[in-house]
């Protein structure tokens, strides 16, 4: 692959852990990415999401981390629907083994490489 793709993360912040392991292993592997997450544990203020949104539209695509936490993350909610208005494609990632969260108007697939990359090779 010739060029990195900029791929934004979203995720619920108590999913923090699983998106640290994405982001090891796109360090550690020949990740056709590069990473981009807009974490904060403070509330979400205009500012940030002015970033986001600026962050969103630069980005290639976006990857959201889906877990029970989604369903309660406004953060996460917000950089979704930030990203569809921007016409960015979304993947879901199940974030773990044994939580099948669906959040509604994004496919979540099992978390591999494989599926990662094709997601990735579409953009």
């Amino acid at each position: 692959m010739a060029n990195k793709k900029v791929i934004f993360v979203a995720f619920a912040i108590e999913d923090e852990r699983q998106r640290d392991f994405l982001k090891g292993q796109s360090l550690n592997t020949d990740s056709p990415f590069e990473y981009i997450d807009m974490s904060v544990k403070e509330a979400y203020d205009s500012e940030w999401k002015k970033r986001v949104h600026t962050r969103i539209r630069r980005s290639d695509g976006v990857i959201a981390l889906v877990s029970k936490n989604s369903l309660t993350s406004s953060g996460q909610k917000w950089e979704i629907s930030c990203a569809k208005e921007e016409k960015k494609k979304v993947l879901g990632i199940w974030a773990y083994k044994d939580d099948r969260t669906n959040l509604v108007g994004v496919n979540t697939k099992v978390w591999s490489w494989p599926a990662i990359e094709k997601f990735i090779d579409t953009l």
